[in-house]
């Protein structure tokens, strides 16, 4: 039987109908509109968000032309908003993960940074969700509103369930990694001790049915997950220390735990991978917060006209001083500096589109290599190959940089869609439709594969620069 995957991203919400042997059946996409508006503010409309979701689902199923017999929904992770939990009403805009005005909260609270890190495996940046919340609580919400992150939300309307998911709820800070429950310590901390939360469930379970997407009666919805671990599920890093990187509006790159949620030594963040019946993995997860976004950007000053000039401009053998640091949303892991700020330094007369191109690209590849060498050293496990997906791993410029920088070869995933394909994947084990991880996900065969081409002292000296670029931005 086919199932229904549904993706709603940050840009757009995607809708995908599966068949058992993974055959795409129709797809559909509905765009979504991010409201940047100033001060490091990034909001997104409750009611465009949970249209899409219904425009994009009912398109697919209209046009596959078969029965659909289960339901997988991945979200964005830390988006947030208010809500009535007796009528599903939004009281207030949702907060982009991207948003940053949970800065102060995570100032006022620096002096329980330790402990939360302890206790959630997630360092505190406004990044996360519970930053936000808390910032909702004290200036937008409601007493007696819900605050959850958009997942519960668009789960309520679909199917009366008030839930999240083991992997969503793990990056809100408020998840004690442990017991894989909500903490009462965190959610005091975070002033929403005394908000409604909803149930911790797994990722492929049923949790409810739901007859919005034109189906011939009520289907159940059994596949649940952040955007992040659903792509880490489709691209079968089921072992620890395998790991894949997706390019999106920013960068991710996650990698298996295993069942130990060992804290990161690196600055990475420890989170809930899945939680699948009684199997529960763990993952660490860096972030690079600008890099689609960052190519956007260099279309908007004109420095490029379409992403596909990447490769037609971008040198690596050029031996330019130009600089880039991706900071245009802050820095992720390693630093947590939400307050950087991007630079282009090592300028000249000479400076022009094709070396501002290049030292941009260096600086993505750069910025995941340092990502994957962190995940390395608190594993201890080398990687045979870093698994790619995201619109970017079609600049083979960017993907020959990256294999050059991490010196591990990168494998290209075949499809444009691993996070539906891995939501649709843990749909079907929640159904019963298979009963193994190998089963829900078979194996899958890179669309390319990228070798290193230089030598680890040649990439060691690139890291190194970007890292002094790094450091020169950021010092006091």
């Amino acid at each position: 039987m086919a199932v229904l995957a549904i993706d709603q991203g940050t840009s757009a919400t995607k809708a995908m109908v599966v068949g058992d042997d993974g055959a795409v059946l129709a797809e559909a996409e509905a765009a979504v509109n991010p409201r940047f508006v100033g001060d490091g503010k990034v909001e997104q409309d409750p009611e465009e968000l949970w249209e899409s979701v219904l425009a994009a689902g009912r398109e697919a199923v209209a046009e596959a032309g078969a029965p659909v017999s289960a339901i997988g929904v991945a979200n964005q992770g830390e988006t947030v908003l208010a809500w009535d939990p007796v009528t599903g009403e939004p009281h207030t805009t949702a907060l982009s993960w991207q948003d940053r005005r949970g800065h102060v909260i995570c100032t006022e609270l620096a002096v329980h940074e330790d402990r939360l890190l302890a206790l959630t495996g997630l360092p505190l940046d406004p990044y996360f969700a519970a930053p936000k919340m808390t910032w909702l609580a004290r200036e937008a919400a409601p007493p007696g509103a819900a605050i959850t992150t958009s997942d519960a939300w668009l789960l309520w309307r679909l199917t009366g369930a008030f839930v999240t998911d083991a992997a969503t709820a793990s990056r809100t800070m408020l998840l004690d990694l442990a017991t894989v429950d909500w903490s009462q310590e965190a959610l005091e901390l975070f002033e929403v001790a005394d908000r409604p939360q909803p149930r911790v469930v797994g990722c492929a379970e049923p949790i409810g049915h739901t007859e919005r997407f034109g189906t011939d009666g009520p289907v159940p919805v059994t596949g649940l997950a952040v955007d992040q671990q659903a792509a880490l599920f489709a691209e079968r890093c089921f072992a620890p220390g395998e790991m894949k990187v997706t390019y999106g509006t920013g960068a991710f790159l996650l990698a298996n735990l295993g069942a130990n949620p060992s804290p990161s030594q690196t600055g990475l963040v420890t989170c809930v991978a899945w939680r699948i019946g009684e199997r529960l993995d763990y993952a660490l997860d860096g972030q690079v917060y600008s890099v689609g976004s960052t190519i956007a950007w260099l279309e908007r000053l004109g420095i490029i006209d379409e992403p596909a000039d990447l490769d037609r401009l971008a040198d690596p053998s050029s031996e330019g001083d130009e600089q880039f640091v991706p900071a245009l949303a802050g820095l992720a892991a390693p630093y947590w500096r939400d307050d950087a700020l991007g630079a282009l330094t090592g300028l000249s007369l000479a400076t022009g589109k094709a070396e501002i191109v290049t030292a941009v690209l260096r600086a993505i590849a750069a910025s995941i290599a340092q990502l994957a060498d962190a995940v390395r050293r608190d594993t201890g496990i080398d990687p045979a190959a870093l698994r790619a997906d995201g619109g970017l791993t079609r600049s083979t410029t960017l993907m020959q940089l990256q294999a050059d920088l991490a010196q591990v070869p990168v494998d290209v995933y075949p499809s444009p869609h691993a996070t539906a394909l891995g939501v649709g994947a843990l749909a079907r084990l929640g159904a019963g439709h298979v009963e193994t991880l190998d089963e829900a996900m078979p194996p899958w065969e890179p669309s390319a594969r990228y070798e290193p081409r230089i030598g680890p002292d040649e990439a060691a000296a690139t890291l190194a620069r970007l890292d002094a670029a790094i450091e020169r931005t950021i010092a006091p």
